[in-house]
Order: C-alpha cells, then structure tokens, then sequence
C-alpha cells in the first residue's frame, strides 16, 4: 500500500508531527529510559506517516502531540515490518 502521491498527510490538523530520530538520539533514549529497543511500542511499516517519512524497519519515530492539559509531549514508536 503506498502513499498517495502529491498528498502531504503532515498538512492534515489531526496528523500530529512526526520524525525520524538519528543513531545517536536512539541510543540517548533507550539509555535514558532504560529500555531495549524491543521495548517500545511498534508501528508497522505500511503506516501512512511512515511512509511519508520513508522510514525502515529498526528506525524509531518520535511524534510530538499536543494536548490542552500536559502542553506538548512525546511519545516513540519503533518501525517494523507488516
């Protein structure tokens, strides 16, 4: 399934910003949460936003949200095949 082409899923208000954390950013946050990678909540391959990003299977995505009561948070998720 890819992404329809000249479609930007980012633009839509609901889709909240999503990137692709570096080796070194992925490393800081499993050390900084004491967590294998393994650990983390798992998003498929096939998503919309991963493909957007063109992110592989291993890559971790940080998405930021707002939210009118914690202000902006983040959360990550780890890219895996489907």
């Amino acid at each position: 399934m890819a992404a329809k082409k000249g479609f930007d899923i980012f633009a839509h208000q609901l889709v909240p910003e999503h990137r692709i954390l570096s080796e070194e950013e992925k490393e800081e946050l499993l050390k900084k949460y004491k967590i294998r990678i393994s650990q983390l909540p798992q998003i498929k391959a096939s998503d919309p936003a991963v493909l957007a990003l063109d992110a592989k299977p291993g890559d971790v995505i940080e998405i930021k949200r707002k939210s009118p009561t914690a202000g902006i948070y983040y959360y990550y998720r780890l890219v895996v095949e489907d």
